[in-house]
């Protein structure tokens, strides 16, 4: 089974050729069906680009990605292949143009190997949303695996892929890595083009890969971060050797108080957060509580912003343009309404409607102006703490992995992400590494943030915290 990118290479430099690896991977592929994590798997084209990586590598010619072969959640475009968002309003939906990151993958000459499910339009923190049924968690199949990026999540641990990519708009890239074991990372927002995301709130949505490496992950973010001219969001400060992975010295470290002492936390994640804080300090460290007393504020301003731009985002998805419309509607209106209704699911529908609801007239101001405002105030508090800091750690969850089904109340999953909003409300980096299994036998991860455009620092500590954690 090739895990790391490394692995692969060390296949490739023994003889064998990326066809060889490609055929390993669809072999594992179809060994487990049954965990959904594919909605469609890219044979004939992964195939056919390996060939043309082995041609590539007999000549000396090869990208940094040759042999590294990807998965893309279903909400990244890829020229000529189909695209859903896990939803049927864009069921058979052939995408017309490859996203930005794809492009650059490919010309590194990456492998993509299939579209991965996920929450319908990345909406969800269990993979239980998507229109094509949920993915199941590869180490306990009776489990989620996280959401919304849970195929992505799933692929990597599982073996099916040597990386995947995912978007984290409040969390779908880390929670699911705590879920699954694997590193997910979410880069500071505007580090990594989102021209070819199918968009969730775009103020928020940011592209990031999971792996089973810092280095790897390390390696994509230094392939795919950069200026687009596609995307005006998007950075145009220079890239760093994000591979280099230095030893960092001694640095100051800051944990949240009130996450730490958060009453949802697992007994046993607060343990381990215990000791690797007195372990930290032995190694020389500076580690300190600080006080975020707007914990409880994160998830309210989260969904009031992140439903307002989802109600202006899907207003295109209208039966009209592309993707489903409804064989029963007479007239223009019942076109809208029923083509609308057959094609989103509740907890898409649950959002516009909210979304919609917070953007009306009479209550613009009192939710979505407030929410804008409050966002201001917990970048304030961040930078602050970056200020004094170089880092900030806290739990990536405050649980491991809950059953299938368990979790009915959507107020209750919207809780699932209270530790990981905050980076997406404010923008900064953060990164989720496995942090140990659990006395259950799952896994859960530990997330490190930094500030905006600080990847290199907070993927130095990454790589040395992941040598030391089980």
């Amino acid at each position: 089974m090739y895990k790391t990118f490394s692995e692969v290479k060390q296949a490739l430099s023994a003889g064998k050729s990326v066809v060889e690896i490609v055929n390993h991977y669809l072999g594992a592929i179809h060994a487990a069906t049954e965990l959904n994590a594919f909605l469609e798997v890219f044979e004939q084209s992964a195939l056919e680009q390996a060939a043309k990586v082995d041609e590539k590598l007999k000549a000396g010619a090869a990208g940094k990605l040759a042999g590294m072969v990807i998965g893309l959640k279903d909400n990244i475009c890829y020229k000529g292949h189909k695209v859903s968002a896990s939803s049927k309003i864009l069921e058979n939906f052939e995408s017309l143009y490859s996203a930005t990151i794809v492009e650059r993958l490919l010309a590194e000459d990456a492998v993509i190997i299939g579209r991965l499910n996920c929450d319908e339009f990345a909406m969800g923190s269990s993979n239980e949303n998507s229109a094509y049924g949920p993915v199941k968690n590869n180490l306990r199949p009776t489990h989620v695996p996280g959401g919304s990026s849970g195929g992505s999540a799933v692929s990597v641990s599982a073996g099916f892929c040597t990386a995947a990519l995912g978007s984290d708009t409040g969390g779908s890239i880390r929670q699911p890595a705590s879920f699954t074991g694997t590193v997910g990372l979410k880069p500071t927002y505007g580090r990594v083009s989102r021209y070819g995301l199918i968009a969730y709130a775009s103020s928020f949505d940011q592209i990031g890969p999971f792996t089973n490496s810092v280095e790897d992950s390390a390696l994509l973010l230094e392939i795919m971060a950069g200026k687009d001219p596609m995307d005006s969001t998007s950075s145009s400060r220079e890239v760093p050797r994000y591979t280099a992975l230095e030893q960092e010295g001694k640095l100051r470290i800051a944990y949240l108080r009130e996450a730490l002492e958060n009453e949802n936390v697992d007994a046993e994640i607060r343990s381990y957060m215990e000791n690797l804080i007195e372990r930290l300090r032995s190694e020389g460290h500076t580690v300190e509580p600080v006080s975020f007393p707007y914990l409880e504020y994160l998830v309210p301003t989260y969904y009031v912003l992140t439903t307002a731009e989802a109600s202006s985002n899907l207003s295109r998805f209208d039966g009209v343009h592309y993707g489903h419309r409804s064989t029963e509607a007479k007239g223009v209106e019942e076109t809208y309404v029923l083509s609308r209704t057959e094609g989103f699911g509740a907890e898409v529908k649950r959002r516009i409607m909210a979304g919609t609801f917070v953007l009306s007239h009479g209550y613009y101001d009192a939710y979505y102006t407030k929410g804008q405002k409050v966002r201001r105030v917990l970048q304030d508090k961040t930078n602050a703490i970056f200020a004094d800091h170089d880092l900030l750690i806290l739990p990536t969850t405050p649980t491991t992995a809950f059953e299938r089904g368990a979790v009915n109340d959507p107020i209750q999953m919207y809780l699932q992400d209270i530790f990981t909003v905050h980076a997406n409300l404010t923008g900064n980096p953060a990164i989720s590494i496995p942090a140990g299994l659990h006395s259950n036998g799952l896994p859960y991860g530990i997330q490190i943030m930094a500030d905006q455009f600080d990847e290199q620092r907070m993927l130095n500590f990454a790589h040395q915290l992941a040598a030391t954690t089980s």
